[in-house]
């Protein structure tokens, strides 16, 4: 019988001082900075950089849409972009960022189009107020590379803090993705 009550009070006790797993996040979660992952991807190769991305820091995806289309004809959506370009179209975006503040890191991706970023993610950065933000590039390209990419998001991001090594990378290949991130010291 005593050995049933002495079980009995160590189980209790054991309960009673025990934290629930998840009831209160450990000191290195509370000084993590909030990540948001926001690109636009025309062909499917930045979302898949962007979903990398995302499963090895665990922050926030988010894609940019924007108002209006693209011909579905290569060529005729080439000119159709370089004639934004030339014109400094903004698209309308259908979403935004809800709470942009709560965001301490930004990767933005976007396709190298005609040697810089495209007219939605340019959107992007002019509707969102990013001062005080680190933002980190992220570029996909066709084989020009990232050309004025960087340089443009530099000029675009008011009083936010640019990195100007962003990842530049062919395609959707990831190459060298991890160790640029583990370099960043940003990963989960």
């Amino acid at each position: 019988m005593n050995k049933i009550r002495l079980l009995s009070v160590a189980t209790l006790l054991m309960t009673a001082f025990s934290v629930p797993v998840g009831a209160a996040p450990n000191q290195q979660e509370i000084n993590a900075p909030k990540i948001l992952i926001a690109y636009y991807s025309y062909s499917g190769n930045t979302k898949e950089v962007a979903e990398a991305i995302q499963k090895q820091t665990g922050g926030d995806l988010f894609e940019i849409k924007a108002e209006g289309t693209y011909p579905a004809s290569y060529r005729e959506m080439t000119r159709q972009v370089q004639q934004e370009l030339r014109d400094g179209f903004r698209p309308r975006l259908t979403a935004v960022v809800d709470d942009i503040s709560r965001y301490d890191i930004i990767f933005i991706g976007s396709p190298v189009w005609w040697g810089t970023v495209t007219p939605q993610v340019s959107s992007f950065l002019e509707s969102h107020d990013l001062a005080g933000k680190t933002v980190i590039p992220f570029i996909t390209h066709g084989g020009g590379g990232a050309t004025n990419a960087i340089r443009d998001i530099t000029a675009v991001c008011k009083g936010c803090k640019v990195q100007s090594d962003g990842w530049v990378g062919y395609g959707s290949r990831t190459m060298g993705l991890s160790g640029w991130l583990k370099g960043l010291k940003i990963s989960k």
